[in-house]
This record gives C-alpha cells, sequence and structure tokens, in this order.
C-alpha cells in the first residue's frame, strides 16, 4: 500500500478505529519528539511540543503506530505510555 491508497491527495483525514487522523499527524510526531528532546529547545518550544504530542496520541494509537513501533527514548516512550509526571 502507498501513502495515496490510504489518504489520495485530495483527502486531509480518515478515520482510522473511530479516531479522525489527520494526513501528517505521524511526521508531526516525528519532528515535535525531535524538539521536545532536543537539550538546545526552549523550555517553550518543548512544551509546545509536548501539548503537540499529547494532543496527537489518540490518532497515533488508533494507527496502531506503538504496536508495531517501540520509541527508543526512555522518556519519550514515558509520555507516549502517559506516564510522565
Amino acid at each position: 500500500m502507498r501513502a495515496e491508497d490510504l489518504l489520495p491527495d485530495e483527502q486531509n483525514q480518515g478515520q482510522f478505529n473511530d479516531v479522525t487522523v489527520r494526513k501528517g499527524t505521524v511526521g508531526a510526531f516525528l519532528f515535535n519528539a525531535r524538539v521536545w528532546l532536543d537539550p538546545a529547545s526552549s523550555d517553550d518550544q518543548q512544551a509546545e511540543a509536548e501539548r503537540d504530542i499529547v494532543e496527537a496520541l489518540p490518532a497515533l494509537h488508533a494507527l496502531g503506530l506503538f504496536e508495531l513501533l517501540q520509541v527508543r527514548d526512555a522518556k519519550l516512550r514515558e509520555l507516549v505510555a502517559g506516564t510522565v509526571a
């Protein structure tokens, strides 16, 4: 399957396991994870990235991303699991 088979060019979102997932959700997660983990990122940048990651988690779980891929960074893995204090 190719990306355009899942979401054609003219379609910006889809329903997966009863959750609306926007095109670009996985890419945005990867970008935000890099910002969140980068010690050179400001506190504001990290806080915004964390909010965006947490907001995207229902969609990422609906896609089954974390059933197939393991997050290597322990801190990010805890955030994804919802266990960051």
